[in-house]
């Protein structure tokens, strides 16, 4: 029987989704890692430095390399970019027991609220929240498909897929194509059940009730470890839901980045500046946004 598993892979100072085309492609590359692995997925959120999922499969290693190589592929190819994106070892967790599932989807799934990106888990673009229970929650509008025969624009070279994703104009995968939704509904219960753990505050009635499984509880922080983009404290504070939504993301500030100031360098990436060139960028952003400069060096891939 397959394990489950919760990873989570992170680029560390870099960011690895800098626009809306690197979520589509590096989701797809995802997919595809799964159906070549024979994995199935549960659930994930897709975060600009890294991404976390929990997933079914014998061969954990290998779908972790196998999405690795072929989004580092793309990335480096767009970017002018050299050498492996992400952790060569990612953190991973044995999930064992309801509750313990429970934890691992329900934080995979709020990973959006505990960065400050999302208000809910369910208003994030990319992650699965909005693909369980999607009747009843009232997630299911029209959307136009395209045939099979266009799926190669935003899948990896020679990529193999089940019959059964689908993908929307956009090209990206429909994470409900993808995911064993029945298991995930099995799993939460019901839409009521689903909506009280996308909305619990996080502590120790989490630890306690994970304890009916035996074994080691997972925890906010533990689900975290290896991800540099905020600590324990604030993300509890996220949850509450007191941010300024409307703050510059890593992916806004990477399209203005590569946008907006590379043009006027005749250049198509931030890997082709020179740190001097790098750091004058980041001193004119920190003077104009006031944005955290950790935020200002990843977006610049200032390593």
């Amino acid at each position: 029987m397959r394990k489950l598993y919760h990873f989570c892979l992170s680029a560390g100072n870099e960011v690895m989704f800098r626009s809306e085309e690197d979520y589509i492609r590096g989701f797809n590359c995802y997919a595809v890692a799964l159906a070549r692995t024979g994995s199935t997925a549960l659930a994930d959120s897709f975060m600009s430095t890294h991404f976390h999922a929990c997933v079914q499969t014998d061969d954990i290693k290998g779908l972790v390399f196998h999405y690795r190589a072929s989004y580092s592929r793309y990335f480096n190819r767009k970017y002018f970019r050299r050498g492996t994106l992400g952790e060569s070892v990612p953190f991973v967790l044995d999930i064992v027991g309801l509750y313990h599932r429970l934890a691992a989807l329900s934080y995979t799934l709020r990973n959006p609220l505990h960065h400050g990106v999302s208000p809910t888990p369910f208003a994030y673009p990319h992650n699965s929240a909005n693909a369980v229970f999607r009747n009843e929650l009232g997630k299911s509008p029209a959307m136009e498909l395209l045939p099979a025969r266009k799926y190669y624009h935003t899948l990896p070279d020679k990529a193999e897929v089940p019959a059964h994703y689908k993908m929307n104009k956009d090209g990206l995968f429909l994470r409900e194509s993808v995911i064993d939704v029945p298991q995930v509904e099995y799993i939460y219960g019901s839409p009521r059940n689903y909506l009280f753990y996308m909305n619990r505050l996080s502590g120790e009635d989490w630890e306690r009730e994970q304890l009916k499984d035996g074994g080691k509880a997972l925890t906010l922080s533990g689900i975290e470890t290896g991800v540099r983009m905020n600590d324990l404290q604030s993300m509890l504070k996220s949850e509450f839901g007191r941010e300024n939504y409307n703050k510059i993301t890593d992916s806004s500030l990477c399209s203005l980045i590569d946008d907006e100031i590379l043009p006027g360098y005749g250049l198509r990436s931030v890997y082709l500046l020179d740190d001097k060139t790098k750091f004058q960028i980041a001193d004119s952003l920190w003077q104009k946004f006031r944005l955290e400069k950790d935020k200002i060096k990843r977006c610049l891939a200032i390593l």
